[in-house]
């Protein structure tokens, strides 16, 4: 029996999606075999992938003017991948670092290029992030740098900025949740195991102006131009991600598109922050205005009772609803495919659990 995962990633995957694959995945169509056993290059993948790629230009209104890359390696093999390719432009860039993922972007960045810390709040337990607008940009900077929405400490800049700096975001945790103006951005990179498909695939959507200007010198693996130009097979890609991504974009096409979530994503989040907010038991200590919709994190008032919370919970068909280890608490990731009436089946368990033992 499928119980309420609130995993940060790999998370929960529609039952609507993960029972078509599996109908399909002993034979997939007429072709005699499993999805995961034909060759990436031949019709039938190629149809599966080009759908998959046309879905989510769709669902995201990505103009022709830009690429949609299905590649390998997660989203932290982007953190080395674009210092790369643009510390040829100015050898410097900025990066605004409001959480864990930023700060290791930050840090695996410095090994290649100037990079240039513009704003940290780690000193506040990354409680807090920044209107990017208001912040003093370098002048030769080659790309500014920020992640809309940091999955382990909760936080999220919801504004996106407008900048005359080619922007960058890390939107592993927060794609696919409500609609978004690409043209704002020359890159976004995001991981798929949080809101699009199982891990093994990022992807990478890039203005075309942009992408051209990669480093020459790097072997082609390493670069977005040349990965557009083989139409993201330059190697075998993670097929069955691709696959099953392009099932989750149908999905989401299906269920009313991104409007639809971004509604639900705001009711769920609304609901279990008013129930922590109106509690004496919980308490979320990041800025009201910062707080994120989909990862939302949590203390008990006494934390000798977080291991009794996670017990508990489990037991309950609540999983995964341990706060990351370099921070403690809880947490309750609740992406597109977590229901509404997941996260009223948690409050129901955190209120029963405060009037146990609170």
């Amino acid at each position: 029996m499928r119980q309420w995962n609130f995993c940060a990633g790999p998370a929960a995957i529609s039952e609507e999606v993960i029972l078509e694959v599996k109908s399909e995945l002993p034979e997939y169509g007429t072709a005699g075999a499993s999805i995961m056993e034909i060759s990436h290059r031949s019709d039938l993948f190629m149809e599966v992938a080009y759908k998959a790629k046309k879905d989510l230009i769709e669902i995201l209104n990505i103009p022709d003017d830009y690429d949609v890359l299905f590649l390998q390696g997660g989203a932290t093999y982007q953190f080395s991948m674009i210092p790369m390719n643009y510390k040829h432009l100015s050898g410097t860039a900025d990066y605004i670092t409001t959480g864990t993922w930023t700060k290791k972007a930050f840090n695996e960045g410095s090994k290649i290029m100037n990079i240039k810390n513009i704003f940290s709040s780690e000193e506040d337990k990354f409680s807090h992030a920044p209107n990017i607008e208001n912040l003093s940009l370098s002048k030769d900077a080659a790309y500014v740098h920020y992640c809309p929405n940091e999955t382990i400490q909760g936080n999220a800049i919801h504004k996106i900025p407008n900048i005359d700096k080619p922007l960058i975001a890390d939107m592993s945790s927060v794609i696919l949740s409500e609609p978004i103006d690409v043209t704002k951005f020359s890159l976004i990179y995001a991981g798929a195991q949080k809101n699009i498909g199982p891990a093994g695939l990022t992807i990478v959507i890039i203005e075309k102006e942009f992408m051209q200007k990669d480093n020459s010198d790097l072997p082609n693996l390493l670069r977005y131009s040349q990965h557009a130009r083989a139409e993201s097979m330059l190697n075998t890609p993670p097929t069955f991600a691709w696959y099953m991504a392009g099932k989750v974009f149908k999905w989401i096409k299906k269920s009313g598109g991104l409007k639809f979530f971004k509604d639900q994503n705001d009711a769920k989040a609304s609901m279990l922050y008013s129930y922590i907010d109106n509690s004496s038991f919980y308490n979320n200590y990041v800025n009201f205005e910062n707080r994120s919709k989909m990862n939302i994190v949590f203390n008990l008032s006494d934390d000798a009772l977080d291991s009794k919370f996670i017990s508990e919970s489990d037991e309950k068909g609540l999983l995964s609803l341990k706060g990351h280890r370099s921070v403690g608490g809880m947490r309750a990731s609740i992406y597109n495919a977590m229901p509404l009436e997941g996260v009223k089946e948690l409050i129901k368990f955190m209120d029963y659990f405060e009037s146990k033992y609170g």
